[in-house]
């Protein structure tokens, strides 16, 4: 027995798309001639659409009956055709098949078109890898390369996974894990990610994460994920589909008893069937997720966006949020009557060109995008653990480093009012010093991105409170808070600590959104209403930890995603109401006797089609503002 409904199975799973199509088209065609009967024929022409349309239905419903016991709509449907099939209604048949068949395939069609952006990242998973070995360069699959090879990848090739650039230059086109369209220009020590195409020179590469670690198949991971059966509201409708088989029959029995016409019983089963109620929730997270993607969000689970509906507050954490999450140099000062801040600038960007303390590696970078200059080469270059460095630079003793640096080499710091400013805002300085006098300083911070103040401002005006949790200092996080206008703002954040702000503000019945970066916001991203993780810098832990990941990191697009979740909600109410009421409609004119079983069949499943063309429209939902 379990042999034969194996074979079922595998006969319902040939073919694709393509082979329904071709049915619908013959039976289409049938239907036609069986209205027209332009010529005559043995047995009605929409034998064909029963047979082609009507069968895979059957099977379906036997199997899930079999196995599973599952009522669901394709129970109630093979009830209506050979109902239809015994009174010979052979054409109201037909019609019910071929009609449900055309549902299905649009259902189809709208769920590969939503989810088509997020699933040609499988498609995209690189084949080979150039990997250089003592003997040379040898091909190999790119599954087979371990942490630490060294691998070359020349123009037009695709980046075979996660790796650090040891030598070269080039431009990378990132938009399949970032959405940017112009190509970002890579040099010695830049990360790149699998999946992203080299577009110009060659590059040599030390692979740093592989396989299941990349960044391409973690985002794959995602894709096969977003499953919108997740959904507490699927499982809601499916429960009232089976309600609604019992109440069909019962319907159909008794109005066969008491009328004694069994057309109208057979009509009443092919209005009742459920299926514009079944398709009228994951038609619609599936189409919204499709839209999400669309902006930059790959959603794990379809209840996420169900849940995100009834967030009041949004927690962010600040570094690599809000912020860039990498220090820059906002200011330089100098002391000296014989040195502008130009030149200590300089000469600070020379000693520390060796450096590999992150403030170091800041300074090097900041100077170098900023005035395009070559670094004069520092000699006698020395680290000082905790403290700063020092070298020679063009014949000159540079100090560079923090106060117990100099307190400990004997150099003076004059007072300078800015430098309390600088520290209130967060900032930390590096202070410098010229043959052993002290000569400026610099002052470093992690600046806010440019889209923050907007998004803070767009989820004010949709009654959403922003709330910023933080590691950070209590002056770092007051500056920005300040900055970005969150009145709510906890500093010294411990991982445990934001759990329990997540914890007190959902028990205070405040449904809160959590977004995040790092390790430390995973156990946050976790517990939130709604997790979402930055997908570009974030961690793999918190990408995993979080329900929703937002590829490109730009948070701008947050607002967005919010209002789409209320308005995913208000269609699947929506759909929920017309299909209902059209049910019950359908169902007073079936028992008045007003419906046939072939006019039915066509109301019901033009409501069908309704229910996943209004889902459709979500695709490409915006808000009225955002438009103009």
């Amino acid at each position: 027995m379990m042999t034969g409904i194996k074979k079922l199975e595998q006969f319902l799973e040939l073919g694709g798309t393509k082979k329904e199509i071709a049915f619908l088209i013959l039976s289409g065609i049938a239907l036609l001639i069986s209205i027209f009967k332009p010529f005559p024929l043995p047995v009605d022409a929409a034998w064909v659409a029963i047979i082609l349309c009507g069968v895979p239905i059957l099977l379906e419903a036997f199997i899930g009956l079999v196995t599973a016991f599952d009522i669901k709509a394709d129970v109630l449907v093979s009830l209506a055709l050979i109902a239809s099939v015994s009174i010979g209604e052979d054409f109201a048949a037909g019609e019910v098949a071929f009609i449900m068949q055309l549902g299905a395939l649009l259902e189809d069609l709208t769920v590969a078109k939503a989810r088509a952006g997020i699933e040609k990242l499988v498609h995209l998973t690189p084949h080979t890898a150039r990997v250089l070995t003592g003997a040379g360069e040898e091909i190999l699959p790119a599954e087979q390369v371990k942490v630490g090879d060294r691998l070359r990848v020349l123009p037009g090739e695709t980046v075979p996974v996660d790796g650090v650039i040891l030598s070269g230059q080039t431009s990378v086109n990132q938009a399949v894990m970032t959405g940017e369209s112009l190509p970002v220009d890579k040099q010695t020590g830049d990360e790149v990610f699998s999946g992203t195409v080299n577009q110009f020179g060659a590059f040599e590469m030390e692979a740093t994460k592989v396989g299941e670690d990349s960044s391409l198949q973690r985002m794959i991971r995602l894709v096969q994920s977003a499953d919108a059966g997740k959904a507490k509201i699927v499982g809601l409708a499916d429960r009232w589909a089976t309600w609604i088989v019992v109440i069909a029959l019962t319907a159909a029995a008794l109005t066969w008893i008491i009328t004694g016409e069994i057309i109208r019983a057979v009509t009443i089963l092919v209005v009742f069937c459920p299926c514009a109620l079944v398709l009228a929730t994951p038609t619609a997270i599936m189409a919204a997720i499709g839209n999400a993607t669309r902006h930059g969000f790959l959603v794990r689970e379809g209840d996420a966006l169900e849940r995100l509906a009834t967030v009041k507050k949004v927690a962010f954490d600040k570094t690599g949020t809000l912020t860039y999450g990498r220090p820059q140099v906002v200011a330089v000062k100098s002391w000296s009557d014989r040195y502008s801040s130009g030149e200590v600038y300089e000469f600070t960007a020379a000693a520390e060109q060796f450096s590999e303390h992150p403030l170091g590696k800041a300074v090097v970078s900041c100077y170098q995008n900023e005035t395009g200059k070559a670094l004069t080469l520092a000699l006698d270059f020395r680290m000082i653990p905790g403290r700063g460095v020092s070298a020679t630079v063009d014949g000159k003793r540079l100090l560079a480093g923090n106060e117990a640096l100099f307190w400990e080499q004997g150099v003076a710091l004059p007072k300078d009012p800015q430098i309390e400013q600088f520290l209130s805002q967060g900032s930390t300085l590096i202070y410098v010093a010229i043959d052993g006098e002290a000569a400026g300083y610099l002052a470093l911070s992690d600046t806010v991105r440019e889209s923050s103040e907007g998004l803070i401002q767009s989820l004010s005006q949709s009654g959403v409170e922003a709330v910023l949790l933080t590691g950070d200092s209590e002056n770092a996080a007051r500056y920005i808070g300040n900055q970005l206008h969150i009145r709510e703002v906890h500093a010294h954040c411990l991982p445990e600590n934001k759990l329990q702000y997540i914890d007190r503000f959902q028990k205070e019945g405040s449904n809160i959104c959590m977004i995040g970066d790092g390790i430390n916001d995973a156990p946050a991203l976790k517990m939130a209403t709604v997790g979402i993780a930055m997908g570009g810098v974030g961690s793999d832990i918190a990408v995993e930890a979080a329900d929703i990941a937002l590829v490109n990191d730009d948070i701008k697009e947050l607002p967005h995603l919010v209002s789409l979740s209320k308005r995913m909600m208000t269609t699947i109410h929506w759909n929920l109401i017309f299909s209902m009421g059209l049910n019950f409609l359908a169902i007073t004119l079936a028992i008045a006797g007003v419906l046939n079983p072939v006019i039915g069949a066509l109301v019901h499943n033009a409501g069908s089609v309704a229910v996943i063309i209004n889902s459709a429209l979500l695709l490409r939902w915006k808000k009225k503002e955002q438009k103009r």
